[in-house]
């Protein structure tokens, strides 16, 4: 599409939210592969294999839950992706074409919020890392006497707002220092978990024993028979671990070269990733247990326990590098243009950014990740009913009844063929609440505010499937409504739509 005056000056429109022209398309396969590589491999992955453990799986039981669940989140990631690559679009402009060029507010910020609770998080953990450096060399800042601040220590919350600072910096500087810090960072990481990992087979005396231990988290009280107690939950905060960039991958995939690129790189760099790194974090995990006599979860936490002054300031670097650029690439370039969208004109990718910042401060990140158990139950299969319905309502809309026709000039124009009512579009709206509305008891009752006796274990199995519901609802709602109902919200469909491309 070119950009016409008329355009220019609509609400609608920003450089930012702007189609990415063919000429300015030069992500190939690898640079796909390399974005998930570069995401992927964090902290997060690392841990989230062992609270699967510490749940009652063993150790191959984790690997493959976690591995199965990139694999299903890689298709609604494929197909979201489509749009951006095939109109240069980003997530909240394709949201516009479903919900409305008002109505797209509401998935945008949806993802949004949950974006900066995982900003807040990757910022905790950077900032442990600088905690935990510096605590080696002055003893007294660990002290269980410090002076505590919104339930941590000050010294920590001081170590949270400096790497916190650093992020806010790379923000300021804007997207391309995201994008050349993104080439350097997935080596750091891969080579620092491969050496954890070389450490833990030589620490535990080979495989046999590193991987033969009953429970991670419980030694002495294995949990053995627990597995399909714990599959489908942990099957869904897999999916929801990833369900915020299955939408907004869109924000990446405009920038891919084709539609082969982006379905290949994703495929090669996504499932693998997880799974390998998941595997490192199970066996350094493991080999902590019979070094150590306890669990230790947190790979800032071993590499504390190194003795070499310069091992460790290298691998702490190393992690906060690696840290920053994954919270810069996967939790601040969706937000910051989903904030953006709600007001164009006046909000930029910057603005949006430090939006993203503040709000990763006040929700407190370190309580998400407080233990196993609420880091799964409550946070990944928590956002995960909300983020679901989301996903299946885009799909449902641009492959099934638009058949990934989309007029471009209307996604930027206030009153178009995406205007519908006051520019919502209702039946993308009631399709959304229904999807999430079944999960609400479930999730109420994880966050005890309601008795499960009172509402029975139908509802809590229902939570434990969120995102399979929540998708599957709100995408056969969304087609039935709309075609039936939506020649009265003036839905366009593909005979009238005109597929324009950024050209």
């Amino acid at each position: 599409m070119t950009t016409d005056p008329e355009i220019a000056q609509s609400p609608l429109y920003s450089a930012d939210l702007a189609p990415v022209s063919l000429s300015n398309r030069k992500w190939g396969t690898w640079s796909m592969a390399a974005l998930w590589i570069s995401m992927a491999a964090c902290v997060p992955t690392y841990m989230i294999a062992s609270s699967l453990i510490g749940l009652g799986m063993n150790w191959w039981q984790a690997i493959l839950t976690v591995f199965l669940g990139n694999v299903i989140v890689l298709i609604p990631m494929i197909l979201n992706a489509h749009a951006g690559t095939k109109y240069g679009i980003p997530f909240p402009v394709l949201c516009r074409a479903s919900f409305g060029v008002r109505g797209a507010n509401i998935p945008a910020l949806m993802r949004a919020i949950v974006a900066c609770g995982w900003f807040g998080i990757q910022a905790w953990i950077g900032g442990m890392a600088i905690f935990k450096i510096l605590a080696v060399f002055f003893p007294s800042m660990d002290s269980a006497t410090a002076a505590r601040f919104m339930d941590v220590t000050a010294p920590q919350f001081i170590c949270f707002l400096i790497f916190w600072s650093i992020n806010m910096l790379v923000v300021i500087r804007g997207i391309d220092t995201i994008r050349v810090l993104l080439q350097f960072k997935a080596p750091l990481l891969i080579a620092l978990g491969l050496l954890l990992l070389a450490w833990a087979y030589r620490a535990a005396d080979g495989w046999g024993p590193m991987l033969s231990q009953p429970s991670l988290f419980d030694v002495g009280q294995p949990k053995h028979g627990q597995f399909w107690n714990a599959f489908l939950p942990s099957l869904t905060g897999m999916i929801g671990f990833w369900a915020t960039l299955s939408l907004n991958i869109p924000d990446f995939s405009r920038f891919a070269r084709s539609q082969r690129a982006q379905m290949v790189g994703q495929a090669i760099g996504l499932p693998v990733t997880m799974a390998l790194y998941a595997f490192i974090g199970v066996a350094v995990t493991s080999a902590t247990t019979i070094v150590y006599g306890a669990a230790i979860w947190d790979p800032v936490d071993v590499l504390t326990r190194f003795t070499n002054p310069a091992i460790l300031i290298i691998a702490m670097f190393a992690l906060c590098i690696a840290t920053l650029v994954t919270n810069l690439a996967a939790n601040v370039v969706g937000p910051a243009n989903d904030f953006a969208n709600v007001a164009p004109k006046h909000i930029s990718f910057r603005t949006g950014g430090i939006i993203t910042g503040v709000i990763g401060i006040l929700i407190m990140p370190w309580k998400l990740i407080a233990d196993p158990s609420g880091y799964i139950f409550i946070w990944l299969v928590g956002y995960s009913a909300l983020l679901g319905p989301i996903g299946g309502i885009l799909i449902c809309d641009y492959f099934l009844l638009r058949r990934t026709q989309l007029n471009l000039r209307a996604l930027y124009t206030v009153h178009g063929a995406y205007s519908y009512l006051g520019g919502f579009n209702p039946i993308a709206i009631i399709a959304l609440v229904l999807g999430i509305a079944p999960c609400v008891p479930g999730f109420l009752v994880e966050i005890h505010a309601l008795e499960a006796h009172r509402i029975g274990s139908f509802w809590t199995e229902i939570y434990s499937a969120a995102w399979f519901v929540g998708f599957g609802i709100s995408a056969i709602t969304h087609f039935a409504l709309s075609r039936a109902f939506g020649r009265f919200c003036s839905v366009s469909t593909p005979h009238d739509s005109i597929s324009t491309t950024a050209h």
